[in-house]
């Protein structure tokens, strides 16, 4: 270990780094603390008591707001683009190791929607499902099907929304999985075969166990990316909104510490899923090692 003092580029830079990292999670450890205010308190500091009436108020409900019932929204949706995300990006990186014609356009269409303005992708697909109601009511009307005209809107969680929201969370996964593929070694999947194994036995008993963490790493970004969601939300989402919609909302009028209640709860829960994330990582890890070890 050398002995020479450090150089004063590095002090200048340890103290760039400090104020990054202050920049950086100060704000959620503002929310934090000023979640704890007591029940004279307000948004800003300093803090007028300690305690958790906020959390309570917020259990309670915060008024004409369905909180909760946006939290569960949220929740189900980014669920079901998880797996969707997962699902799409693993398939769509076992065909790419393959050469196919028009593979090039399909790539770029694929990602083509990171460099456009989230808020026009939002108001594209609005506009694609209100034309599409028009068509279902025009046909309702041609046809004298009056239960056509009975469906309301087809914008909704799982149709409008869950496709604005995979226009944002499919191309990371695939860019993702693209690199991984590139680095996995089909040895493994050929020697598999040479024992006898099918195609499906060796995705499944080989390919996924050794993408195991990756796939992981994809799922985590799918969650996470559609449960924040709010630009490619806002005009793609029908009637009932995403928790990010309702919080956008309370923003704009008067507020109280219990919306801070709420970012603390988030941010937790968004902890939970890392570290949930991350233990299934090691864990899919430490079995692959297990099991390498004893066929070795």
């Amino acid at each position: 270990m050398s002995d020479r003092p450090r150089s004063p580029a590095f002090y200048l830079l340890a103290a760039f780094f400090c104020l990054f990292v202050a920049f950086l999670y100060g704000p959620t450890l503002t929310i934090l603390v000023l979640s704890f205010q007591g029940p004279q308190g307000g948004l800003t500091f300093p803090m007028n008591g300690v305690s958790t009436h906020w959390f309570g108020k917020l259990w309670a409900g915060l008024g004409i707001v369905d909180i909760w019932g946006a939290l569960w929204r949220s929740l189900r949706l980014g669920v079901v683009v998880m797996g969707l995300t997962v699902g799409i990006a693993f398939f769509a990186g076992l065909a790419f190791r393959k050469r196919f014609r028009g593979e090039g356009a399909l790539f770029t269409v694929a990602v083509a929607s990171l460099i456009v303005p989230s808020i026009v992708v939002s108001l594209g697909i609005g506009l694609e499902f209100r034309l599409l109601d028009d068509a279902v009511n025009w046909a309702a009307a041609a046809t004298g099907w009056g239960w056509l005209q009975e469906h309301g809107t087809l914008m909704g969680l799982y149709t409008s929304a869950l496709g604005a929201h995979l226009t944002w969370t499919l191309p990371f996964g695939l860019l993702i999985m693209f690199a991984v593929f590139n680095r996995f070694d089909p040895a493994y999947e050929e020697a598999a075969r040479d024992l006898g194994a099918t195609g499906p036995q060796t995705l499944r008993y080989v390919v996924v166990p050794i993408l195991g963490p990756s796939l992981v790493g994809v799922a985590l970004f799918g969650f996470t990316l559609s449960f924040d969601e709010l630009a490619r939300t806002s005009q793609a989402i029908g009637g009932r909104n995403t928790l990010p919609l309702e919080l956008q909302g309370l923003t704009t009028t008067v507020t109280t510490p219990e919306i801070y209640a709420l970012g603390t709860l988030t941010t937790g829960m968004s902890l939970a899923v890392i570290a949930t994330a991350l233990g299934a990582s090691l864990y899919l890890q430490r079995r692959r090692a297990r099991t390498g070890l004893r066929l070795g």
